[in-house]
């Protein structure tokens, strides 16, 4: 009896217990949130491009890819730099000029990402490009090798250009929203690999040999993109995005001869013009 007693007894306890326990409030569990991920630097996205193998061509199977102008802007001045809040930001003259001077000790003229975004926009607004016979690279100081889509939009404004590039430099590919397409990737060195066989290169430098822009086409470009002739070779110009320097043939061994198209020294966007209006003009886009 006393033992079915204690038994009880304790039962009883130990049901009073647990809904004393239950009947206590439970305190909310704060979630603590994941930390953020430290997106990678230009350095390590490109050490892990190297690491890659070659793929396919963003571009895909464009009937008239064949047909193409090449155009390789060289020694763009696109690189990132953590700020003092954690976010990173494309460095340049105007917002990190004591960065430049006592950090990296070099001359804050050299970083001008704003000339390879007017480069950018020269080519991708003119109607050689909207007419599907343009195909865009970038290869930046750092050498990270950049391929762009012929649809892709550019954002007008530096700032956006900038964020742009960022998020490109992080993740190493930018795709469109509505459709998934890949706009711009970060595809491995080096350039050459890229050209179709027996394209012909020529390097774009005031220290050229000079032509006007309506005979540098006649000579070097093909009279007719559509032509299916075997003797008409692609065509590939690089064309500095640098504050300063010139493109040279130590970088691009595979450069035929360099070119001049003004007596004067002329800005980028301003000799894209020159040379993708005569094109224009000589394939009959207007």
């Amino acid at each position: 009896m006393t033992d079915e007693s204690d038994a009880s007894s304790t039962s009883s306890s130990g049901s009073s217990s647990e809904e004393e326990v239950q009947a206590q409030p439970t305190k909310k569990q704060r979630t603590v949130p994941p930390p953020l991920e430290i997106a990678p630097t230009a350095d390590a996205a490109h050490s892990a491009i190297q690491k890659q193998s070659a793929s396919a061509s963003i571009i895909g199977n464009t009937s008239n890819k064949s047909n193409r102008l090449i155009v390789l802007l060289d020694q763009a001045k696109l690189e990132t730099i953590k700020n003092r809040k954690g976010n990173y930001e494309l460095l340049n003259c105007d917002d990190h000029r004591d960065i430049c001077k006592k950090k990296l000790k070099k001359d804050p003229k050299e970083f001008r990402p704003d000339i390879c975004h007017q480069e950018l926009l020269a080519l991708l607004d003119s109607p050689i490009n909207k007419a599907g016979l343009l195909q865009v690279f970038i290869r930046t100081s750092r050498n990270v090798l950049i391929e762009l889509h012929p649809s892709i939009r550019i954002p007008r404004t530096y700032k956006r250009f900038a964020g742009l590039m960022v998020q490109l430099l992080h993740k190493m590919k930018i795709k469109a929203s509505d459709n998934g397409t890949t706009l711009m990737k970060v595809i491995k060195n080096p350039f050459s690999q890229h050209l179709p066989v027996g394209t012909r290169v020529y390097g774009m430098s005031c220290k050229g040999l000079l032509y006007s822009p309506h005979n540098l086409a006649k000579q070097l470009v093909p009279l007719d993109p559509n032509s299916s002739d075997e003797g008409q070779s692609q065509v590939c110009f690089i064309i500095g995005a640098m504050a300063a320097g010139h493109v040279t043939t130590e970088d691009h061994p595979y450069i035929e001869k360099m070119f001049s198209i003004s007596e004067y020294p002329l800005s980028g966007a301003s000799a894209i013009n020159r040379i993708l209006g005569s094109i224009e003009n000589q394939w009959a886009i207007v």
